[in-house]
C-alpha cells in the first residue's frame, strides 16, 4: 500500500492565509512587516531561493527589501550593511542567504544580525534560547518539519525518531525541538559516516533525511509504515529536463511503497520553510510594536 503523501504546499498555503489576518491587523496600525534579503554573488540555487521568498512575502502583503551584492563584496562592506539594517526602524527581519563566498566568515555574519531580527534563527542567542526552551526565533526548516508532523497527526510523543544529517541548519536544531517536552520523541542522530546506517533507520518510527545525498535512503532501510520526512533538495543531471537537471530528495522514490507517510520533493518540506520564515517576520513585527 502506497504511503500517504504529506502535502507541504497545501499546509503552507493554509498557514499563509492565517498570516494574512495578522498582517492585516498590523496594517491597521500603519505597520507593514518587512524583511531585508541580502544575496551576495550570483549562485543560481541561492537566487532561486531568494526569489521564491520575495514572491511569498509580496503575496502575504509584506515588504521585501532586496540587496543584491557582487560576489567580491568585502566582509567589512557586508557587516556595514547589516549594521545599517539592524538599526533601520522599518526593517523587522534580516535574511542573509547562505552559503556566502569563501572570503567571508559566515559565522561572523550570522552573529552580526541582532537576535530580534534573526528570523532565520541562526544567531547563537537564538540557538541558545531554543536549546533552553526560551522564547526566540526558531529555525525555519526544522519548524516546518515539526508543523507537518502535527498537521498530519503523526505520533511524535514516545516515537523513536532517527535524523540522518547533523547540520546546524536542520539536523541539530531538529533534534533539539523533538526532545522537548511538548514533542517527547526519543532521537537518534546519524550521518553519512555512520556505520551500518540501516541498523538505525530500520528502528525509526519517524525517519528524517537531511544529509544532502540523493537517494541515500532506500526501501530496505525503512521500517514498514514509518513516517518519512525528506528534507534533501539535490540537483541531479537529467538530459531530458529543460535545464539539464532535476530536483530529487535524499529518499529514493520507491520508499513510498513501504512508508506510511512521506513528503515529496519538491512540494514537501520546501514550502514549509518559506511559510515558517513568513511567520517569523510577522512575529518580529508584532514583537516590535506590541512588546
Amino acid at each position: 500500500m502506497a504511503a500517504v503523501i504529506i502535502d507541504g504546499k497545501a499546509v503552507s498555503e493554509s498557514i499563509r492565509e492565517k498570516l494574512k489576518v495578522r498582517v492585516s491587523a498590523l496594517g491597521e496600525k500603519g505597520i507593514v512587516p518587512c524583511l531585508a534579503v541580502i544575496l551576495v554573488g550570483d549562485d543560481p540555487a541561492s537566487l532561486s531561493y531568494v526569489t521564491a521568498k520575495e514572491r511569498a512575502l509580496s503575496l502575504a502583503g509584506m515588504e521585501s527589501r532586496d540587496y543584491r551584492l557582487p560576489k567580491d563584496t568585502t566582509e567589512a562592506a557586508l557587516l556595514s550593511l547589516i549594521d545599517e539594517l539592524n538599526n533601520h526602524e522599518r526593517v523587522h527581519g534580516i535574511l542573509v542567504q547562505l552559503p556566502l563566498p569563501k572570503h567571508i566568515d559566515q559565522q561572523k555574519i550570522i552573529c552580526a544580525v541582532v537576535p530580534t531580527k534573526d528570523v532565520d534563527g541562526f544567531h547563537p542567542v537564538s540557538v541558545g534560547s531554543m536549546v533552553l526552551g526560551r522564547s526566540g526565533f526558531l529555525p525555519c526548516t526544522p519548524m516546518g518539519v515539526i508543523t507537518l508532523l502535527r498537521e498530519y497527526r503523526i505520533a511524535v510523543s514516545g516515537s523513536h525518531t532517527v535524523i540522518v544529517g547533523r547540520s546546524n541548519i536542520v539536523g541539530k536544531p531538529l533534534a533539539n525541538l523533538l526532545i522537548r517536552q511538548d514533542a517527547n520523541a526519543t532521537v537518534t542522530i546519524c550521518h553519512t559516516s555512520t556505520k551500518d546506517l540501516s541498523h538505525h533507520t530500520l528502528e525509526a518510527d519517524i525517519l528524517i533525511a537531511a544529509a544532502g545525498k540523493p537517494s541515500l535512503i532506500r526501501p530496505e532501510m525503512v521500517k514498514e509504515g514509518a513516517a518519512v520526512i525528506d528534507v534533501g533538495v539535490n540537483r541531479v543531471g537529467d538530459p531530458s529536463a529543460k535545464n539539464g537537471y532535476r530536483l530529487c530528495g535524499d529518499v529514493d522514490p520507491a520508499v513510498s511503497q513501504k512508508a506510511g507517510y512521506i513528503t515529496p520533493v519538491p512540494g514537501g518540506v520546501g514550502p514549509m520553510t518559506i511559510a515558517m520564515l513568513l511567520q517569523n517576520v510577522v512575529e518580529a513585527a508584532e514583537n516590535r510594536y506590541n512588546g
